[in-house]
């Protein structure tokens, strides 16, 4: 069963600026494309920043007050501080936020939430460039058709992980949601069936429907070996 990560689902061609650009050519940028941010890069396409528009509007927010004040926290001297910059390099917010392209996508939407952005750029081993993955390209998982979901469930959970009980086991997929029909041996065996199913790439839910001969809670305690609990 594959697992899918960032770099199967990202964008390759990536929209990007020098340190060097000037503040007009970000703002134009961002405009013509209909972006909200966009990454900076030096000249071995390595990210060194991402210039946003909340960057790009503290030249109007701070129009004419670009002096630091006596009270002014770090951040707003910050702020300050980008109202009067002419370059990307000194409009930028770094360090920037990036993902490796082969971070898993649940990792990416944690980074995501996290760090409350939309996207991220994506970077090889080198820290170079390679592509820019969003909040919409991590939900293209869901697009996978219900027969392909369905082939990975059966090969991939329960013809690896209940072995014995894989042939007693139905499985029907429709938008996702995947229903399980039949008879296992031991409640734990429908506990684990339904914990790996959720895992595969496209699941929405599981309606586990499986029944059993032997209710083992009592043998193995809480259950929380099995993420039952």
């Amino acid at each position: 069963m594959k697992t899918w990560q960032v770099e199967d689902v990202m964008t390759t061609a990536v929209v990007t600026v020098s340190q060097s650009a000037a503040y007009r050519e970000v703002v134009d940028l961002l405009v013509g494309h209909r972006f909200s941010a966009v990454p900076v890069v030096d000249d071995f396409q390595r990210v060194t920043g991402v210039v946003s528009e909340a960057d790009l509007l503290r030249k109007i927010e701070y129009a004419g007050d670009e002096e630091p004040r006596l009270f002014d926290g770090r951040r707003r001297r910050g702020d300050r501080t980008k109202a009067s910059a002419r370059t990307a390099a000194e409009l930028m917010s770094a360090p920037p936020v990036v993902v490796p392209a082969g971070a898993s996508l649940a990792a990416a939407a944690r980074l995501m939430d996290r760090e409350a952005v939309k996207r991220l750029p994506v970077v090889d081993d080198l820290g170079r460039l390679i592509g820019i993955v969003s909040r919409g390209d991590l939900l293209k998982v869901h697009l996978r058709p219900d027969d392909e979901i369905r082939a990975d469930v059966e090969s991939g959970v329960l013809r690896t992980s209940l072995v014995e009980d894989a042939a007693k086991v139905r499985v029907a997929v429709r938008d996702g949601l995947v229903t399980l029909t039949g008879r296992v041996d031991r409640f734990s065996t429908k506990a684990i069936a339904d914990r790996l199913i959720r895992r595969v790439p496209g699941v929405v839910a599981v309606a586990d429907e499986l029944e059993y001969d032997y209710d083992d809670r009592d043998v193995l305690g809480t259950g929380l070996a099995y993420g039952i609990a």
